[in-house]
């Protein structure tokens, strides 16, 4: 089946229906807490998203129009106010119906090489496509974003490695960022390691990239988590994604409360 944006592909924008959309924001509560002019931002960067990257499928899932808008969504929500071109360096997007395995080669320290399966929910090459597990995507919400997560993965690759230090914008000092973001790092590393049963993703302790994903998916999901555990932290992504999520979550919180009330 051709769906609607890949014979939109190469356009400027490719229009998203409205009521494809309204169904999608209101499924996201992340997004759903946007005011309006953000939702028709959103909206505007997800239809020029759309039109500039290539989607396909593996392991039998048929793409749809409802997974296209879904990812381009979420994906875009990093960047609303950064802009595409954040996302320049790649085009592909690959989903899988579930989680997908990945053979893997590592050496050891004595030049053996051992081979092993790695089951993933989601991939970011750099240089290359995005890959992510349909399922997963749909599970979105509570901390767990495997759009985001991913598609942070691509912004830390803008300057090299995922590595956990991304290009910074200008009035943001490298040596700030490291200090701020390792400090957190490092406790939360400390959390894990002493078996706390944490509110973010212990997966966040693998490695500075990852936490940097992880923290990302949060950030945008459970802001109040974050800015309550780590406030120097939450204030270093609000600067670098120039969004404020528990600003949104709040404002959104106090109009339901005065509604009800």
């Amino acid at each position: 089946m051709i769906g609607l944006f890949d014979k939109l592909r190469g356009r400027k924008t490719a229009a998203i229906p409205d009521d494809l959309w309204n169904v999608t924001v209101m499924s996201l509560p992340f997004l759903e807490v946007l005011g309006h002019d953000e939702r028709v931002q959103l909206k505007a960067l997800a239809e020029a998203f759309l039109a500039s990257k290539e989607f396909s499928t593996a392991g039998g899932l048929e793409l749809s129009d409802e997974i296209c808008v879904s990812i381009a969504a979420q994906g875009c929500l990093p960047i609303l106010k950064l802009g595409l071109s954040a996302y320049r360096d790649w085009v592909g997007i690959i989903v899988y119906p579930d989680e997908f395995v990945v053979r893997r080669q590592i050496e050891d320290d004595s030049g053996v090489v051992h081979e092993f399966d790695d089951v993933l929910a989601g991939e970011a090459w750099e240089g290359g496509p995005l890959i992510v597990s349909w399922h997963d995507v749909k599970m979105a919400g509570d901390g767990y974003n495997v759009v985001i997560h991913e598609f942070a993965h691509k912004l830390d690759m803008l300057n090299g490695d995922a590595d956990g230090m991304p290009a910074l914008h200008s009035g943001m000092a490298e040596n700030d960022w490291q200090a701020v973001f390792s400090t957190a790092y490092d406790d939360f590393c400390r959390r894990v390691d002493s078996g706390e049963d944490t509110l973010i993703d212990p997966y966040a302790s693998d490695d500075p990239g990852e936490f940097f994903a992880v923290l990302s998916e949060s950030f945008f999901e459970i802001p109040d988590v974050v800015a309550g555990e780590y406030p120097d932290l939450y204030d270093l992504l609000r600067r670098y994604y120039r969004q404020d999520p528990l600003a949104r979550l709040t404002k959104a919180a106090s109009a339901s409360s005065t509604t009800a009330s």
